[in-house]
């Protein structure tokens, strides 16, 4: 899968904002040339949310792990929730690994290799092996984001 596939992919589901920040944007320059998605449907970037899912090109500060400074290297993080990351990893977000592989392997879902804890899971190039995967976790993760949007939304009785 390439990044644009998967960009397409989530801009088909319903309410997704995408932003894919870039010079002049205002935005802070480690962020250029990732992208970010969020359940929208208003189309506003919401200011207290999280994205559900997200496609970095490069290391960040404290997250180097998966190595994303080779050549046409990215990873996809998706937060997909609990019950699939026990699928996934076996274990429960905040419970230690058993085992873990190794985060720089590309085309194998993994706990995220700093936001695992939280519950977030992570896709480096994915590939053959984890096509239908990363697609399936990030319906449950646009899922998940939109339920927790509606509840927002709703009127307090």
């Amino acid at each position: 899968m390439t990044m644009d596939e998967i960009i397409s992919f989530v801009d088909g589901l319903d309410g997704v904002l995408t932003l894919r920040p870039a010079p002049g944007d205002d935005t802070p320059e480690i962020s250029w040339g990732d992208t970010f998605f969020f359940y929208a449907p208003d189309r506003v970037p919401p200011t207290t949310t999280q994205p559900f899912a997200t496609i970095v090109t490069k290391n960040y500060p404290g997250d180097d792990a998966s190595r994303l400074d080779r050549a046409d290297t990215f990873r996809v993080n998706i937060n997909a929730g609990k019950d699939a990351f026990v699928r996934w990893t076996g274990h429960a977000p905040r419970e230690p690994a058993t085992r873990e592989g190794d985060p720089s392997a590309a085309d194998t879902v993994i706990a995220h290799p700093v936001y695992g804890a939280l519950g977030w899971l992570a896709v480096v190039n994915p590939g053959p092996r984890t096509a239908a995967a990363t697609r399936e976790l990030l319906r449950a993760a646009h899922h998940l984001a939109r339920s927790r949007h509606e509840r927002r939304a709703a009127p307090t009785p």
